[in-house]
């Protein structure tokens, strides 16, 4: 004996505007969400794109405890940026110690100096 209950399936409809209601008194809401967080100012940006320069140059160089250190503080770093728009004081300021922890790292990496002076600001 086949259920008399209906069934539905609702694939990926990210980035639409669709409703859907199933049943008796059933109502649809909608719910619209643009873009993926706050967006950087211009000094955050350039922050960003230079963190983003300076993990892809971290992984041209042997892996050690240090360079280990910075990339995850640099991806999260990254993933504040990108989610909330700005990377808060706590943050910027373990980037500064873990860049002068690894001044020979800032030395031989251009991208390391650059994350390192857009964070003096």
């Amino acid at each position: 004996m086949a259920s008399e209950e209906p069934s539905f399936n609702i694939g990926d409809i990210s980035g639409s505007n669709n409703n859907v209601a199933v049943g008796n008194n059933a109502h649809a809401e909608s719910h619209v969400h643009h873009g993926s967080g706050a967006q950087p100012d211009e000094a955050t940006q350039q922050l960003l794109e230079a963190i983003r320069q300076l993990r892809d140059d971290l992984g041209r160089v042997n892996s050690s405890e240090q360079t280990v250190a910075l990339g995850a503080a640099l991806a999260e770093t990254e993933s504040e940026i990108t989610s909330t728009g700005q990377a808060g004081p706590t943050r910027r300021q373990r980037l500064r110690e873990l860049l002068a922890d690894s001044q020979a790292l800032v030395t031989f990496l251009s991208s390391a100096g650059a994350v390192a002076g857009l964070l003096g600001r």
